[in-house]
């Protein structure tokens, strides 16, 4: 067993699992630590360091979302072999300053949608005076044209906060701002050129999917396993680009380790033109550990397209998304797309701009995730109640999980039967490009954003009264 002699400094603005964390991530990256070593165990480091066992458990648990080790049960953590892949350094440091989804029109009375948010807790009252406060009357310059980029403060303010939350080191020059991803994507294609070769998870964000094929790209679906993307078929078919959600999967839930990680960006690095598209969904929401660094962030040779959005995090009728692009793709951009308009109104962007300068977004960001971790926690046990549920999985992050159902049972009948009484649910086949060889095992994708306790208990009842016929 490897014996860690780690120097925490209580008084440090970083936690202490977080210090404990990057200690032990520094080495085994650094090879200080080898792969198959054993890390001592969450009680004997607890006694050691002299702090709780919870905060070392919170440490390893990082550390396992990441690739670095493994829990082998009645084991112990050992180090994992990352060794052999294509190794990146961090990254420089910061300079200073088909078939579409059919969208229900209905009302339905609960609804389990993985798309809702919480409508009760957004700052209606500080969003009305950030509108208040960039009427045209107190800035006649917003009547006119802005940068077809996208306004120059917003994306300033975008770059400090995907440095400081995600990790990723760009400036405000690389960022496009768009109305939604999908844009975004189709003004990727143009940057791109057609007749191009994208892969993607099987399950996957249809629209993403629907987008690339309109673009006339042909578009390969490919399997996942437990780390991610299949690399075997990547490195067959030989794609122009991989679009993936490495930090949160949609819909499965996972997180990408880091040895799938490096592996793409090994791919990537092989290839004068490859790149890889980091849809960099649901990232702010997790719930054991600190979020995920972004894959941008292990990138050194420019070969990382990243996309984020605030539809989660504010409002999806916000609809400004934006994409941090690599120098050489900047240098398309000019020549061949510098000329369209961006596609969000000039006034929105002053007031995101406004809320995410003042601090307001950050506030509200913190409330979220307090808010969303209590709805997690309630929604877990009531579903561990369930004697319909078989598994659950997928629950470690975002604003939804993945619950198994008895084979028995058609995904489709279910989620028919629970809208014809008012509920909205969605089944795991609704996501996926091509359906499996292998009979997938019936799954609901049950979101809780917007449910209260008595809300959720409610629609689990009805659930619970369909599968009991």
């Amino acid at each position: 067993m490897k014996e860690l002699w780690i120097d925490l400094q209580p008084d440090s603005p970083r936690a202490l699992y977080e210090q404990i964390y990057e200690y032990i991530r520094k080495d085994i990256a650094d090879g200080k630590i080898f792969p198959g070593e054993k890390l001592p165990s969450t009680r004997f480091m607890a006694k050691n360091l002299q702090i709780s066992r919870s905060t070392v458990e919170l440490a390893y648990e990082q550390l396992t979302a990441e690739g670095y080790i493994e829990p082998k049960p009645c084991a112990g953590y050992f180090v994992c072999d990352i060794s052999m892949l294509y190794q990146l350094s961090r990254g420089q440091e910061k300079p200073e300053e088909g078939r579409l989804m059919e969208r229900q029109k209905k009302q339905y009375e609960i609804s389990f949608s993985p798309y809702e948010i919480d409508r009760k807790h957004f700052p209606y009252g500080i969003w009305y005076r950030m509108h208040k406060s960039v009427v045209p009357e107190d800035n006649p310059d917003l009547l006119l044209s802005g940068n077809p980029k996208g306004e120059l403060n917003l994306r300033m303010a975008i770059s400090r906060y995907l440095y400081q939350a995600r990790g990723v080191v760009c400036d405000e020059k690389q960022i496009l701002i768009g109305a939604g991803n999908e844009y975004l994507l189709l003004l990727l294609a143009q940057i791109m050129g057609r007749d191009k070769k994208v892969a993607m998870e099987n399950y996957t964000y249809l629209q993403a999917y629907y987008t690339f094929c309109n673009m006339g790209y042909r578009v390969l679906a490919e399997e996942i396993d437990e780390d991610g993307i299949c690399m075997e078929a990547i490195r067959k078919e030989n794609p122009d680009m991989v679009y993936v959600m490495p930090s949160h999967q949609f819909p499965l839930g996972n997180v990408m380790p880091l040895r799938r990680r490096l592996e793409l960006l090994q791919w990537a690095s092989e290839g004068e033109e490859r790149y890889i598209i980091e849809d960099d969904h649901d990232s702010e929401f997790r719930y054991k550990g600190k979020p995920i660094p972004a894959l941008w962030g292990n990138d050194t040779g420019e070969h990382v397209i990243y996309i984020g959005t605030f539809s989660k995090s504010i409002a999806p009728s916000l609809r400004i998304s934006f994409m941090v692009l690599p120098h050489s793709l900047m240098e398309r951009y000019h020549s061949s797309c510098g000329f369209y308009a961006c596609t969000v109104p000039r006034n929105s962007q002053e007031v995101l701009c406004h809320f995410m300068e003042e601090g307001h977004f950050e506030r509200h960001l913190n409330r979220m995730r307090n808010n969303y971790k209590n709805k997690h926690d309630t929604f877990m046990r009531l579903l561990k109640q369930e004697d319909w549920v078989c598994r659950i999985y997928g629950d470690n992050a975002g604003l939804h999980v993945l619950v198994e159902l008895d084979v028995k049972w058609k995904e489709e009948e279910v989620v028919e039967q629970a809208r014809e009484q008012h509920i909205e649910i969605h089944g795991l086949g609704e996501y996926v490009i091509q359906k499996p060889k292998e009979k997938k095992v019936p799954t609901l994708v049950l979101g809780y954003g917007n449910l209260t306790e008595d809300e959720m208990e409610q629609g689990l009842a009805v659930l619970r009264e369909i599968l009991d016929k």
